[in-house]
């Protein structure tokens, strides 16, 4: 792979890691707790154009998870579920399903410490995060999906 390409990459992933952190400390009040819409998740989509988005994520949800206050337990696990739904993700089929790893994902993951961290129940805190997984994946991850498809990876990879 040459140089110039090499750049991009490192690049790409820079900014979404960057942007995912401003996302959620811009959204703070909604991006943690049982009931959440993490408006950075819509780029877990991404990975799906290029892998290289994948470690960019990952570093994003750890420093955001670092600076949201909940713990060691979502710094740990909530980065590693992005990590996870970001590397199925990338390889999904089909960029329509490409929502379905971060918000199953997450939402069964996440729920597993947010649940017992705000006494809330486990089912209902699956409910709410997957709900809110959607909202990012699905209304905001897809557009930006085929805008960056339409736009930067037309004629470049």
């Amino acid at each position: 792979m040459e140089a110039k390409k090499i750049s991009k990459r490192i690049v790409r992933a820079a900014l979404i890691s960057a942007l995912y952190v401003v996302l959620c400390l811009v959204f703070q009040p909604i991006s943690f707790g049982p009931i959440q819409v993490r408006i950075a998740e819509a780029f877990t989509l991404l990975p799906y154009l290029d892998p290289a988005f994948i470690p960019g994520l990952y570093v994003g949800a750890l420093l955001a998870n670092i600076i949201g206050g909940l713990g060691a337990w979502d710094i740990w696990l909530g980065s590693l579920f992005t990590l996870i739904a970001a590397i199925i993700t990338w390889k999904m089929p089909n960029k329509y399903l490409t929502p379905l790893p971060p918000i199953f994902i997450n939402a069964f993951g996440v729920s597993l410490y947010v649940a017992p961290l705000y006494n809330f129940p486990y089912l209902l805190s699956v409910i709410w995060i997957a709900i809110g997984e959607a909202i990012a994946t699905f209304a905001i991850g897809l557009p930006i999906l085929r805008l960056f498809e339409k736009n930067i990876y037309k004629n470049d990879n």
